[in-house]
């Protein structure tokens, strides 16, 4: 028995010992082929794969939106843009490769250095941005000498182009390097570090539509960091195009009438509120901040007392001057306290207690009706007026023609501007209201504030006939085949709800103001179209008891006055209204009345045949009624 057991036991090892050699050999023998099949059959091909054996993603950017103008003609473009890249993980050694890229192209090692030290926390097979937009010379030089530049890459990205150097500037925008302030605030959830945004107009406040979608591919790259082939790709996704409302052949004229002049034009089409120019000068270059302006060019712009990067049609104010007399006037035929028969007399000054308040024509205007005093601007009368009405009335007037408030213009930072009223002020400086007061702000002067654009609403909405539009840059949003995403409509912010007759008692005024002799903007008249208007000279500084005539000529230029002038054309089917201010330009009537007379003109004629540009009005007597 134990004899057969001991058989037993040793035929079962022998079997399971036979059984793991078999295993054991079966193994070797898989092992063997899949060396052989690697080293003889597909060796070749991975061997190939061995010396190419990282596979990443790759961003695609997007193109951005193209801006038209109303016209469809091309303002804002895209190209190609050349980047220098560097990958650390594939650049290695890697002060070799930055002492021979510094060689190459003559950039400073420690420039590049300081450009890397940037992104240390970032982990070594993502690409770091050395310089944006090289050019040709410089790819040429990279491309040709790659085998010497481990790492170093060219990535080819759309660059926006600002296609009129300075044209619209403050209108269309820019775009700039995204911050890391902007990056850690949460809304832009879609924006890497190096992403260009926009910093301000249209393409701030449209960013999105503009940007389009970022696509990616999955790349294998070799060991020197060198695309190998694509594996996976999807396309970036285009953003949407944007026609504005401007003219830019009208923009263009509006600009060159500036001439760097420190002030702004303002057109609107006073039938919709479409903005059919706005310039602000003096401009800037938008092309410059695309490839990170340089810290000496961005000195000398916000060294510049005249402030080129503020928009001065939106964000900066001034006293409106006697532009403001349009509300006054409207404001006390609808009050009640003047008729078209009041008649007040202007001896060139009046009395309020222990002050005197002059007017502009220091010899008097004599007997005064509100035609004649729209007309030839009378100060005395107006201050008469707003001594009748109250700083309230007035001020209720000035809200419902939008002063005082933003318009709603889709522009980033507008200013509010300033209408006071008497709780205003108790709760502003704590003193209460004082009656001389009233005097300065029912002719555009004392704590009155205003914004061209918002003279350029008021003044379209005397022309239309009483409706407040808000004004429109944008007309429609379109995918890249044409297809309308968004269309802009007119939209109506208010209506100032005074009579027609009070209206047309102050429309037929301004009409004279430009077509009469005595009218202050006389000379700005156009033969064969009609314009009616307002002209202004808002004060700066006040003039001392004691300055002389002399005195006031002789003061450096940053005293003088702000030249305003508002108008509309044609007076019976007005087309345009235009609100022209030229900073320290003196008189609206010498400066800015002739600019303003120079938009329409350019306007009207680009537009001819779409009805009549002179009212009937030969007939009417350019002699001024006396009481």
């Amino acid at each position: 028995m134990k004899s057969y057991l001991k058989n037993i036991d040793g035929d079962w090892f022998k079997h399971r010992f036979t059984r793991t050699i078999l295993f054991v050999l079966m193994a070797f023998i898989v092992i063997l082929a899949r060396l052989f099949y690697l080293q003889v059959i597909g060796g070749e091909a991975y061997r190939k794969l061995s010396e190419n054996n990282s596979i990443r993603l790759k961003m695609i950017d997007p193109q951005r939106g193209l801006l038209f103008d109303r016209t469809g003609e091309l303002l804002v473009d895209n190209r190609p843009s050349f980047n220098l890249t560097i990958v650390l993980k594939n650049a290695k050694p890697i002060k070799q490769t930055l002492e021979k890229l510094a060689f190459y192209l003559n950039i400073p090692v420690k420039e590049l250095n300081k450009t890397i030290g940037k992104h240390k926390k970032q982990p070594s097979f993502k690409p770091i941005l050395l310089k944006r937009n090289i050019n040709r010379d410089q790819l040429a030089l990279v491309m040709g000498n790659r085998f010497d530049l481990p790492g170093v890459n060219i990535d080819v990205k759309p660059r926006r182009q600002y296609i009129n150097r300075f044209g619209g500037a403050h209108l269309i925008g820019y775009l700039s390097e995204i911050s890391s302030a902007e990056l850690n605030s949460g809304r832009y959830p879609d924006y890497r570090s190096g992403d260009l945004i926009g910093k301000s107009g249209v393409e701030k406040i449209f960013d999105s539509y503009l940007r389009g979608k970022r696509g990616g591919k999955q790349i294998e790259v070799d060991a020197s960091g060198r695309m190998v082939k694509v594996l996976k790709q999807v396309d970036a996704t285009p953003g949407y195009n944007i026609v504005l409302s401007i003219d830019h052949r009208l923009q263009q004229k509006a600009e060159s009438l500036l001439n760097q002049r420190a002030g702004s034009i303002v057109a609107i089409d006073p039938q919709t509120g479409d903005v059919l120019a706005l310039a602000s000068s003096p401009t800037f270059d938008q092309n410059a901040f695309i490839t990170g302006i340089s810290h000496k060019d961005w000195n000398l712009i916000v060294s510049n007392p005249f402030r080129p990067m503020e928009n001065k049609a939106t964000q900066a104010v001034y006293p409106p001057a006697s532009t403001y007399k349009i509300v006054t006037a409207i404001a006390g035929l609808e009050e009640g306290v003047i008729n078209t028969d009041t008649a007040l007399f202007c001896p060139g000054f009046y009395k309020m207690g222990n002050r005197t308040f002059r007017c502009w024509k220091r010899s008097g205007h004599g007997w005064v009706k509100i035609e004649k005093a729209l007309i030839e601007s009378c100060d005395v009368y107006f201050y008469q007026v707003g001594e009748r009405l109250g700083v309230d009335r007035l001020a209720k007037y000035a809200k419902r023609f939008g002063l005082g408030w933003s318009t709603g213009i889709d522009l980033d930072a507008e200013a509010n501007g300033l209408i006071p009223t008497a709780a205003w002020k108790k709760k502003r400086f704590g003193v209460s209201w004082q009656g001389g007061e009233t005097l300065s702000v029912a002719i555009g002067q004392g704590f009155n504030l205003t914004t061209p654009i918002q003279m350029a609403v008021m003044i379209a909405t005397v022309a239309n006939g009483g409706v407040r539009y808000k004004p429109l840059i944008v007309k429609s949003i379109e995918a890249a085949n044409g297809q309308v995403i968004q269309r802009f409509s007119p939209t109506v912010s208010g209506r100032i709800n005074v009579s027609q007759k009070t209206l047309s008692i102050v429309q037929t005024a301004l009409w004279k103001a430009v077509n009469t002799r005595k009218g202050t903007a006389w000379k700005s008249r156009l033969e064969g179209i009609d314009i009616s208007g307002k002209t202004g000279t808002a004060q700066v500084y006040s003039r001392k008891k004691g300055d002389t005539d002399e005195d006031e000529k002789n003061r450096p230029d940053r005293l003088k006055p702000h030249a305003w002038f508002v108008a509309y054309a044609p007076s019976k089917n007005p087309k345009i209204a235009v609100s022209v201010i030229v900073e320290h330009g003196e008189h609206g009537s010498t400066t800015a009345a002739p600019i303003a007379r120079d938009v329409i003109k350019t306007y009207l004629e680009m537009n001819r045949g779409n009805g009549p540009l002179s009212a009937n009005r030969r007939g009417e007597p350019e002699a001024i009624d006396k009481p």
